[in-house]
């Protein structure tokens, strides 16, 4: 249906378990690869195969075995298989705990940036999905890198406030596209790290730790402060004065 509503009919939908029992295969029973690869698969979902992962017969867990309660990576490294050699280029969409949960997680995201495959980290705003209000972000991966560095983008506050749901604009969202291809740092919104600088945090991507958007507070001056306290007390004492003198005139003199 939402093929249809888009335009689309070039295209093959099947219904399975993408983890358990793939059905894109070619005749031999392998992976079909595909130069574009797009997804936002279920967050953090529980019960996604862990029990069958061992023995997959695919070979999409070389890397390392997801935990057996948050299956995000396993449908990233599912997505990276069926990336073609050459021009295979995938985006999915994951939350942010993908970027720096340790243990197995740590170590296939470790690999990951080894074998450069990450191009792009970009920070979404809360409340753009639907059934969820957490903040997500979008992993841009590609065979072709010719660079080992990696775009950070922190989007996370360009977005028009909805009553349920925030939404992006036109504007933001075209600020993200030309901010990806130009991979240039913009102070407070992009930064692009470093092999050294992720291997400083640990391949650790939480995106604050490479995209400063501190913003300073406005130095307070005392002194101007209570200059102007002092002038308000004077004026208030007035006033009270000015107001006994209306009182006696009322004859509520106290």
């Amino acid at each position: 249906m939402n093929m249809f509503l888009h335009g689309e009919d070039n295209h093959r939908i099947e219904w399975g378990d993408t983890i358990r029992s793939p059905k894109l295969l070619d005749d031999k029973d392998h992976l079909l690869r595909f130069d574009i690869v797009t997804a936002n698969p279920p967050f953090s979902l529980d019960k996604w195969g862990h029990d069958e992962a061992e023995h997959d017969p695919y070979h999409r867990f070389a890397r390392g075995i997801p935990p057996k309660t948050k299956g995000d990576y396993a449908f990233i490294l599912h997505m990276i298989a069926t990336l073609k050699e050459r021009t295979g280029r995938m985006g999915v969409v994951v939350p942010h705990g993908v970027l720096f949960r340790g243990s197995s997680e740590g170590k296939i995201r470790r690999k990951l940036i080894e074998e450069n495959l990450l191009d792009a980290v970009i920070g979404l705003p809360e409340k753009l999905f639907f059934g969820t209000g957490i903040p997500a972000a979008i992993l841009i991966f590609r065979k072709d890198r010719k660079t080992r560095d990696v775009l950070f983008i922190d989007a996370s506050r360009e977005f028009k406030p909805g009553k349920n749901q925030n939404t992006l604009s036109e504007e933001a969202i075209e600020t993200i596209v030309s901010t990806y291809r130009a991979r240039k740092n913009v102070p407070k919104y992009a930064h692009l790290a470093t092999p050294e600088e992720i291997a400083e945090n640990d391949c650790n991507l939480n995106i604050p730790r490479y995209v400063d958007t501190f913003e300073e507070e406005e130095e307070i001056d005392l002194t101007a402060i209570r200059a102007e306290r002092v002038a308000i007390r004077e004026e208030l004492l007035a006033l009270e004065a000015q107001m006994d003198v209306y009182l006696k005139e009322l004859g509520y003199a106290s």
